[in-house]
């Protein structure tokens, strides 16, 4: 579903493959990074997390936009604005595997998932810029490796030099790649039924 001219989207993410994603999905949008700080947030469970560090990118960019202008000029405008922010967390057996602090840590996760089978778990959270209003969600991958953890980076599993080696994905690429469209999608319509 390509974007309408009365919809204005914006991605608060830094990530190549969300913006990708968006993309493909026939969107046009602004982008706007969060800078937080996810390790102060935590959560026991890992769908509690993602969700939990969605809204905390959510907040940070609406503040970051009242500051510099820009929530003026949206709140003035005739268009709905949606800003879209998502994370992901990697599960692998059991334990919640944030980005990597160091090398070290980086290698130590690729060697613990040649062992097992990883799992992401994704969120998206939709926010309605001028009402404030939010729609959330959460989707799972698995992945069922053959020698793909072998290969470093072996989490993008969209690269041509990985994706021979993936014997199964039970979920779809882009929830592994960090933005279900799906899901996405879903979060988009609800909120735009909402106006």
């Amino acid at each position: 579903m390509a974007a309408s001219s009365a919809l204005r989207l914006i991605l608060g993410s830094s990530s190549a493959s969300r913006r990708q994603i968006l993309s493909e999905m026939g969107y046009k949008f602004t982008l706007l990074s969060a800078d937080i700080d996810e390790k102060e947030i935590r959560k026991e469970k890992p769908e509690e997390l993602v969700v939990a560090l969605a809204h905390a990118k959510a907040d940070a960019i609406l503040e970051k936009m009242k500051n510099n202008g820009m929530m003026k000029e949206i709140v003035d405008s005739q268009e709905t604005t949606l800003m879209i922010t998502a994370d992901q967390v990697v599960v692998d057996d059991g334990v919640i595997r944030e980005k990597p602090s160091t090398p070290e840590e980086a290698r130590k996760f690729i060697k613990g998932y040649s062992e097992s089978h990883a799992a992401t778990i994704g969120s998206v959270l939709v926010t309605n810029v001028k009402t404030g209003a939010r729609r959330e969600g959460w989707d799972k991958a698995e992945i069922e490796e053959g020698n793909v953890f072998y290969v470093a980076g072996g989490l993008l599993v969209e690269h041509p030099l990985t994706s021979p080696l993936v014997e199964a994905i039970v979920g779809t690429i882009d929830s592994v790649m960090g933005l279900p469209k799906a899901l996405t999608e879903k979060l988009i319509k609800e909120s735009l039924s909402e106006l």
